[in-house]
């Protein structure tokens, strides 16, 4: 005996859970319930429901001041599409460095750090390394602040709230008003640069994947004296196609 209605009415429940995780995720990993129905659109006891099921399965924490976070089992998960969406976008960042000459990398949001999934090394002796697997705080990265820029407002101040700004050189934003103006800035031009926040005598300039089934960005990275103003103006268009062709490519698998 088939039960069509019931059928759709589970495809329908799982489609509002994962809406409900990605609202999670967009406001910074913790909401209270009335925020979840309010931004959903969706009944309070509909919310309740689904969250509570998804707390029993480990995908959402409840706190003790009621309100709800993602969960733990959820990084398993992460981990592993991460190591997939990496692999996927090496043949892209190689032809960034062959275009390019510089150090190419791919980076997603991951809680509340950029964590690199994906690199291809400049030829050059002298360039920029970050191994694969390593994470950052974003506010002084420009692949950070290109996933930083594909948050809403308070999405950003919360997450900045929980990590701090610190300083990792002299030309670290430090400032959380000062940051969410460049990242205005970066939404309006479509891309973000690094300019020695992060090491000194490194300039990264970063897109972000539009559209992508997670938050990611791409960056190229490399001396000062290579990646000057004039060297970015051309950077710049070929690595937005490359964001663009990818992102596409990954809507259509």
């Amino acid at each position: 005996m088939q039960f069509p209605y019931t059928e759709a009415m589970s495809v329908r429940s799982l489609e509002r859970a994962f809406e409900l995780l990605e609202h999670l995720t967009d406001a910074g990993g913790e909401m209270a319930i009335s925020e979840l129905a309010e931004k959903a659109g969706l009944p309070m006891p509909t919310v309740y429901r689904l969250m509570q099921t998804m707390v029993a399965r480990g995908y959402v924490r409840q706190e003790p001041s009621r309100r709800y976070s993602l969960g733990p089992r959820l990084i398993r998960l992460g981990e592993g599409a991460s190591r997939l969406l990496g692999a996927w976008a090496r043949p892209v960042l190689a032809g960034l460095v062959d275009r390019l000459g510089e150090t190419a990398n791919m980076a997603v949001l991951e809680g509340d750090e950029a964590l690199y999934v994906a690199q291809v090394p400049s030829r050059h002796s002298m360039r920029m390394f970050t191994e694969v697997g390593r994470r950052v705080l974003p506010h002084c990265t420009g692949v950070g602040k290109a996933l930083l820029a594909q948050l809403p407002e308070d999405g950003v101040r919360a997450l900045l709230a929980r990590t701090g700004m610190p300083a990792r050189t002299p030309h670290t934003r430090t400032d959380p008003g000062a940051l969410l103006a460049e990242l205005a800035v970066i939404r309006e031009r479509g891309y973000a640069m690094d300019d020695e926040e992060q090491e000194l005598g490194v300039r990264c300039v970063a897109v972000p994947l539009p559209d992508a089934p997670a938050l990611a960005a791409f960056s190229v990275s490399g001396p000062s004296g290579r990646m000057t103003p004039e060297a970015i103006e051309t950077v710049v268009p070929v690595m937005r196609n490359a964001a663009e062709a990818f992102a596409a490519a990954l809507a259509r698998t």
